[in-house]
């Protein structure tokens, strides 16, 4: 320890000594004044005054110990008098003379009782201290001994404010579930007849397709304790603190049998086991054992179903999946056209929109949107309507807020310049084989509007309903993205193609890649060549094995270059057949910087100098 120096020391005494000094002669100081300015008398003078009756008043302070004594035909000149320790002869003769008398406190003992609180102000903060830090030691000696308590949060009654009525586009899984929530609230009717309660459901879907809400859902209808929790909070750096939440879960669910238990995330703990180079984390294989003990080991968990939510099926574990642990698997699919017009009736009700806007044609525009897709694009469009200032939001916000959840926020438009109408040529190219060849998607428009890192867009319908592609149309796709690359070539020739076709290129090839080794869609045959690897991570092999020889793969990339040559070559064949429309096409495009599809059509089939061209047009 350091040791103090002598002159601080002597310091801290000096101040210490004067602050003394200070208080006692602030106490002392008045009282040696009065003392010093007034006249006194003798304590038997008093009587004799009394007795005579010359005293007018008498105030006495026995804190002390005098008296001022007002003589009559004196009133500006009080005499002092020293008492005694006990003074009741002068109280009497006071009395009995008649004589007015009064007893005070004096100034010093004001001053006493001020330096006394004084002292304690110095004391009343550390003893302030000294509890707060009682206060924190207990709260942390109770956190150790909670640390391995459950983190779930718990509802006697979930009142989640969502029911099955507030979920749409998904009418396949909430069937499902809703067996789930009559399991709970009814089941004498399973049981009459032998069938058990499922122990758990495990919701599989990509995110943003509604599991989370169908579990809220299910809470919100099933009227049961609810128990919600993520999986990530389970798991923490310290050995066995995992397992131990789990118990304490499953035994408070227990406790509220018959209940519902949601682990949203679940692939955060319930990972393939043996996982990783060397083993894997032991707090998380702990973790898993000792959950999939609790819902199928020794002892059962009558009442209680477990509901999860993971977008990575792929990676749980095998013992997790088995019936008797999650009996049912449902999957949440992004919603089909049906759906999302659902969606976006449930996500309307609370906005102000136009009755020009068709919600049919907002749920056909959007293709592959999930659930959160729809809920965030009707928000971007009621923001733009605020924005804008208007009173309902219309289709053009509608279509303003797409392209804005699509591509990305609208950037500066384009200057007439070589650079605008090279652009123009590369996406009339996309646009113009797309509508020309047969099989392809339809046109949705063409713009020279720049949408995030895009310069221009070409956008598309794609036809869900399709399902299967067929080789005919896969090859139309790779001739339309070569459409750019093609015309860029035709108009301003090979030395002056530029890097817009880098995105195109690396689609393209993988696409021909997935025909000739997956699809078998080649020379090769029907075979498949796609060594389905694993993750590393998963325990899954370490070096990747390759399933065919070095002459196959030389066989393989060269099928991958004859299919994009051969469709660049028929994609430069129709643009420069068609290089009058082109030229139309791009002259009107700068000049409006949008086209839509069905105008884009019209004018395709006016200019059409071909019947499977005009065919192919009037789709």
């Amino acid at each position: 320890m350091r040791q103090q120096p002598a002159s601080g020391k002597v310091f801290t005494k000096a101040i210490a000594a004067g602050w003394l000094l200070v208080q006692s002669l602030a106490v002392v100081t008045p009282a040696l004044a009065a003392k010093s300015d007034n006249k006194s008398l003798t304590y038997g003078e008093l009587f004799q005054k009394i007795n005579s009756g010359q005293v007018a008043q008498v105030k006495i302070d026995e804190a002390q110990g005098i008296a001022q004594v007002q003589l009559k035909g004196q009133p500006n000149e009080p005499q002092q008098v020293t008492l005694l320790d006990q003074n009741p002869e002068l109280i009497r003769d006071l009395r009995d003379h008649h004589v007015a008398f009064e007893e005070v406190r004096s100034y010093a003992e004001s001053q006493a009782i001020l330096g006394i609180l004084i002292n304690l102000l110095w004391i009343l903060p550390l003893v302030f201290l000294f509890l707060l830090f009682i206060r924190r030691s207990s709260n942390a000696s109770s956190q150790a001994l909670n640390f391995g308590k459950s983190r779930a949060r718990f509802q006697m009654e979930a009142k989640t404010g969502v029911t099955f009525s507030d979920v749409a586009g998904i009418d396949e899984a909430k069937e499902e579930l809703q067996e789930v929530v009559t399991f709970l609230k009814q089941p004498e009717r399973f049981t009459a007849i032998g069938a058990k309660i499922p122990k758990g459901v495990l919701l599989v879907g990509s995110p943003g397709t509604g599991k989370t809400l169908l579990a809220r859902a299910i809470a919100g209808e099933a009227g049961v304790p609810f128990f919600s929790i993520s999986g990530s909070e389970f798991v923490e750096m310290f050995v066995g603190v995992g397992a131990s939440r789990v118990r304490d879960l499953f035994r408070k669910a227990k406790e509220n049998a018959p209940c519902l238990i949601f682990i949203d995330e679940i692939d955060a703990v319930g990972r393939q086991r043996g996982a990783g180079i060397g083993g894997g984390n032991d707090e998380r294989e702990q973790t898993l054992n000792q959950l999939l003990t609790e819902m199928d080991g020794f002892e059962g968990n009558n009442g209680i179903i477990i509901i999860a939510a993971t977008n990575r099926p792929d990676v749980l574990d095998s013992a997790l999946l088995r019936p008797g642990r999650f009996d049912r698997q449902v999957i949440v699919d992004a919603p089909d056209l049906k759906g999302r017009l659902e969606i976006l009736k449930v996500h309307a009700r609370n906005k102000k929109i136009d009755p020009s806007i068709s919600l049919e044609a907002v749920a056909r525009r959007t293709p592959g949107f999930s659930g959160a897709d729809l809920a965030n694009l009707l928000n971007e469009a009621a923001i733009l309507t605020a924005r804008r200032h208007k009173d309902a939001m219309t289709m053009l916000e509608i279509d303003d807020a797409i392209d804005r959840v699509v591509a990305g926020m609208e950037g500066t438009p384009l200057v007439d310049s070589k650079n605008k109408r090279l652009i123009a040529y590369h996406e009339v190219g996309h646009a113009l084989l797309a509508t020309l060849l047969k099989g392809h998607d339809p046109l949705q428009k063409v713009t020279l509007i720049p949408r995030g890192q895009a310069r221009g867009l070409t956008w598309f319908t794609p036809n869900e309903e399709q399902g299967l592609l067929s080789r005919s149309q896969l090859k139309s796709r790779i001739t339309s993205t070569l459409g750019g690359r093609a015309a860029e070539d035709i108009v301003f020739g090979k030395g002056e193609v530029t890097t817009g076709a880098g995105n195109d290129l690396q689609q393209i090839t993988g696409l021909a890649r997935q025909m000739v080794t997956k699809f078998g869609m080649s020379e090769l045959g029907p075979v498949s060549l796609e060594n389905q690897q694993g993750e590393v991570f998963l325990g899954r092999d370490w070096m990747a094995k390759s399933e065919y020889s070095e002459e196959i793969a030389a066989q393989v990339d060269a099928q991958v270059r004859e299919i994009i040559s051969e469709c660049y070559q028929q994609a430069k064949q129709l643009l420069q057949a068609n290089r009058i429309l082109m030229d139309r096409l791009v002259d009107l495009l700068s000049e409006q910087e949008t086209i839509e599809g069905d105008r884009f059509r019209q004018i395709v089939a006016e200019y059409s100098q071909f019947p499977e061209q005009q065919l192919a047009a009037s789709r």
